[in-house]
């Protein structure tokens, strides 16, 4: 059981229970900051003090005043028109993962709800449910509002939910599992819908996925090396502690790991002085990466406990603030230099797939065929490879340095914080495909050099992987061994094979 406090949620908690279907229960103390906030609220409504949100309208409309017997309806509308999202929806355990970082965030206390809003967040998360949210519609500012306006549909028993992966009626379900859909009351639509939930979600199942194809990508490039018969000495323990990157160091020191024991690898003047950028550098351009990913995941971390909406409610209603925290420009920045990380992973495993083939650069035969010319074996493999890493390029594009104005120019700079997650996202997975077709072709380069001769944790990859894809001994239908290779590695976490060395 996972408690939940608005302070101290972790994406290692977080995949528990995204994917191992932990329970969640909510803190008590944090449960009576949210009692004390929402007491503030009900304040302001009886006195009729103007408050952004609560009595006045939004954006714009922020100087619209709006009578005390229509801030029910004030928050009813509020929802209906701002659930204007487009497009496929987000991944089902994307959802639900909005629904954690709402609950989390409304549990700081600051929000304005009432407990029935975070006891129905609590009980749709420990019935698995997750709302249907359209990708598209969000600027990233004022945080995600089209895609958390489905959210409270689903809530209000309107729209519709995934369950056991099926899209039914939220109200069907909600019924079905004893959950009473909710009515909201003055601030909670505006409460609900203003943050960065969507694209810190989609955030964090991107991270999830990039920190096991890193892995991975650690994994394949040794065995590339063997099939390669690349140089060891590159990856010498003082090469690297004399740059100082601890990311890099680390990179080497799994590969010397994956390798230990290997009959495959070679020492600088055995058969070549130096190897290829792409093998040579891969703890540089590994390394990296890492970085990377330990920024995003410092920031996501950072956000997932963060309030976000507007205003916020201090001392007990003393204080009530119109500020801007609902503004995705960090999460932005961080799933921007996301794409561009695992972009780069691609790039160079396309390049180490390009050395396996080319007959030019390895002595191997030629694009790896059983029958060179009859047959064209791995040749538009890499062909593959390369649409996909050109893919990427265009999906790097930094989408945090745009910004479109709304709301009549009341709103007139915005993160696109949740463009960037979704093609983060989309990197990933090419960036997966592009390795399986180095995972494909390493061991093919592999089995030619004698499997035998591999090191015994790249040996075991390799037993593992042609289980999954067989050898190739005739042209086949290549496309489907890419998807089941894909999937394997999704699915399958890289600890199991060997942990990552810290």
């Amino acid at each position: 059981m996972i408690t939940l406090n608005g302070h101290s949620l972790t994406i290692v908690q977080m995949k528990k229970i995204l994917f191992d279907k932990e329970r969640i229960q909510i803190d008590d103390l944090s449960l009576e900051k949210v009692k004390t906030s929402r007491e503030a609220v009900e304040r302001i409504v009886e006195d009729g003090d103007v408050v952004y949100g609560i009595n006045t309208g939004f954006g714009k409309l922020s100087d619209v005043p709006v009578p005390k017997e229509d801030v029910v309806a004030l928050q009813r509308n509020l929802i209906h028109s701002h659930a204007c999202g487009v497009g496929e929806p987000f991944p089902e355990p994307v959802g639900r993962a909005m629904l954690i970082l709402r609950l989390n965030a409304l549990l700081k206390g600051v929000s304005g709800v009432r407990p029935v809003i975070v006891h129905t967040l609590k009980d749709m998360i420990n019935a698995n449910l997750s709302p249907v949210v359209p990708q598209q519609g969000s600027l990233g500012a004022s945080g995600d509002l089209a895609p958390l306006a489905h959210l409270a549909l689903a809530l209000m028993g309107e729209g519709d939910v995934f369950v056991k992966g099926e899209v039914r009626p939220a109200l069907e379900v909600l019924d079905e599992y004893n959950i009473q859909p909710v009515t909201l009351r003055a601030k909670e639509g505006l409460a609900l819908i203003n943050g960065t939930q969507a694209m810190t979600a989609m955030g964090v199942i991107g991270y999830l996925e990039a920190e096991n194809l890193a892995q991975y990508a650690d994994l394949v490039s040794a065995l590339t090396i063997e099939g390669l018969q690349g140089i060891i000495d590159a990856f010498d323990e003082d090469v690297h502690i004399a740059r100082g990157y601890e990311e890099q160091v680390d990179v080497a020191a799994r590969i010397r790991d994956y390798l230990e024991g290997s009959r495959l690898t070679t020492r600088q003047g055995q058969l070549r002085v130096q190897d290829a950028y792409s093998i040579r550098c891969i703890p540089q351009v590994h390394g990296a990466s890492w970085q990377t990913l330990k920024y995003v995941k410092e920031k996501l971390e950072i956000e997932m406990n963060a309030a976000t909406d507007n205003p916020l409610i201090f001392d007990g209603g003393e204080k009530i603030i119109s500020g801007g925290n609902f503004h995705g420009q960090p999460i932005a920045f961080a799933m921007d230099f996301l794409k561009i990380a695992v972009a780069e992973l691609a790039n160079i495993s396309e390049r180490r797939i390009e050395r396996l083939v080319n007959p030019q650069l390895n002595d191997l035969p030629a694009f790896l065929s059983p029958q060179p010319g009859i047959q064209s074996g791995a040749m538009i493999l890499q062909y593959t490879a390369a649409s996909l890493v050109s893919e990427n390029k265009t999906l790097a594009h930094p989408a945090s340095v745009d910004s479109i104005p709304s709301s009549a120019n009341q709103e007139d700079h915005v993160s696109m914080g949740t463009i960037g997650s979704r093609h983060a996202y989309q990197i990933i997975q090419n960036a997966r495909k592009v390795l399986a077709i180095e995972a494909i072709c390493g061991m093919q380069a592999a089995e030619y050099r004698g499997s035998e001769n591999l090191a015994k944790k790249t040996k075991q990859f390799y037993t593992e992987a042609r289980k999954v894809v067989p050898s190739i001994e005739q042209d086949r239908i290549f496309s489907k061994d890419i998807e089941q290779l894909d999937h394997w590695l999704k699915t399958r976490m890289c600890e199991e094979v060997t942990p990552v060395v810290s």
